[in-house]
């Protein structure tokens, strides 16, 4: 069997959510397939030759072991190492940059920007959001007024800022390389994490494959996080390209076989 190294924090606590229970289950499915190792990414450097691929799971927020995280970006590129995902994406991989980018070109995401000194381009608002460029969680998340916005110090462009929107509720779309999987929602807003099957659309899925080709990652998991405003429009909240939870228990059965025989295919395929 091929020998895999899964790197993932067991420990890591997350609101609404248990990582190991699906790490736990995946890993259990996967080690009929592969030789796998669990390894918390602080200590994988040892392991990482040894093996014939890296799968980047469930680790949490890597703003929390932002330079170990960034010396294993960098063998991953020196060492030339197999990994799953594909290091080559250009969204959360590598910060909130690209929310700012994709505004720039014209995507249908959440209009941000990096300084007050820009806020005129979010058009008229009241009520902010402001969050770490390299953030994840909802970590460092804040809801601030006009009044509030402007008398804090956001100098460095180190923090994002979006206008709070009214949305009816939060969809993701879940993609293995770049074909769609499944969908859940979140039909209650105060309620993120408590998700159903959510049944999209061809419009729905071409919105979502638009970020998917943007990206242009060949092997991985890829997950379009998205809000519908109440006028019906959908924009962009972020894109996981990282280490997306995939919610997978809280699937039917059916879509659980589905999604895992896909993902033993997809790291068949590099090994």
């Amino acid at each position: 069997m091929k020998k895999v190294l899964y790197l993932t924090d067991l420990y890591y606590k997350a609101k609404g959510r248990n990582y190991y229970e699906e790490d736990i289950f995946i890993t259990g499915i996967l080690k009929d397939y592969f030789d796998i190792v669990l390894c918390n990414p602080r200590n994988s450097e040892s392991y990482e030759k040894d093996v014939d691929l890296i799968v980047f799971r469930n680790t949490g927020s890597v703003s929390g072991f932002q330079d170990t995280y960034n010396q294993f970006f960098s063998r991953v590129r020196n060492n030339k190492l197999r990994t799953f995902n594909e290091f080559s994406g250009k969204a959360d991989m590598r910060g909130k940059q690209y929310l700012l980018d994709l505004t720039s070109k014209g995507y249908p995401v959440i209009p941000t920007v990096d300084s007050t000194e820009d806020i005129a381009a979010l058009h008229e608002t009241e009520r902010f959001v402001i969050k770490p460029k390299n953030g994840a969680d909802s970590i460092g998340l804040e809801f601030l007024s006009r009044s509030e916005l402007l008398s804090r110090d956001l100098s460095g462009r180190k923090y994002l800022i979006q206008p709070a929107i009214d949305f009816r509720y939060e969809v993701s779309f879940y993609f293995l390389n770049d074909v769609f999987e499944y969908a859940l929602y979140a039909p209650e807003k105060e309620q993120r994490w408590k998700l159903k099957k959510y049944e999209a659309s061809g419009e729905d899925i071409e919105f979502a494959k638009k970020f998917i080709k943007w990206n242009d990652i060949n092997y991985g998991i890829q997950r379009v996080d998205a809000c519908r405003k109440q006028e019906g429009e959908m924009l962009l909240v972020e894109l996981e390209d990282l280490n997306p939870y995939l919610s997978i228990l809280e699937l039917d059965k059916k879509t659980q076989d589905k999604f895992i025989g896909d993902m033993i295919k997809a790291m068949k395929q590099i090994i």
